[in-house]
């Protein structure tokens, strides 16, 4: 294996080529966690873009909101494990696990979220993320209804659908550009 394996299939800009509102963040991230996540870089190619992507995508899954973030995880872990995006199943996996406090029923969730042990909400959630994935023409108002039974309302179910659009997409991206996650994102939320 390469010291360095490329991030992306594409060349990653340096901070002296991206905005410095991309650098800071950059910085940020690196305070953080001790690491910039792969995303950041590979996506800042163009950078008013990525910071633009970011600020949804950090206000729907980082962010108060709705949905306690737990859930949003989830819905991100099913949605991403469905496509297949290797980055976000593992960083967002790595999310799950710490936000569970439970290693066994994340990597489930991000295997086969039907094999792990979920409650009646959080499978409702599952189904609805995994219908909109796959079958998007399918989804209508008595799915909605599915949701409600379980204890979501019209802010949920609005937060929930816009986690399910924004990780498609997402993964999408991730998947096009070949992002490989981070060393760190394995073992997190195993201990």
């Amino acid at each position: 294996m390469a010291d360095n394996p490329p991030i992306s299939y594409l060349p990653v800009p340096g901070p002296d080529e991206v905005p410095e509102a991309v650098s800071a963040l950059w910085d940020k991230a690196e305070a953080a966690f001790g690491f910039v996540p792969n995303v950041f870089r590979a996506q800042a190619v163009n950078g008013e873009q990525f910071l633009a992507w970011w600020r949804y995508f950090n206000l729907l899954v980082n962010k108060a909101g709705h949905l306690p973030l737990a859930e949003r995880e989830l819905l991100a872990v099913v949605v991403s494990a469905l496509n297949r995006c290797t980055y976000c199943a593992v960083s967002h996996g790595a999310a799950l696990r710490v936000f569970l406090e439970d290693a066994v029923t994340a990597d489930l969730v991000a295997v086969n979220w039907r094999q792990a042990p979920l409650s009646p909400r959080l499978q409702a959630m599952a189904r609805y993320a995994e219908l909109l994935t796959r079958h998007p023409e399918q989804v209508g108002q008595s799915d909605l209804e599915t949701l409600r039974e379980v204890g979501l309302g019209d802010h949920e179910i609005v937060e929930l659908v816009q986690i399910v659009g924004m990780f498609n997409m997402t993964n999408r991206v991730s998947s096009a550009l070949g992002m490989v996650p981070n060393d760190e994102y394995f073992s997190q939320g195993r201990a």
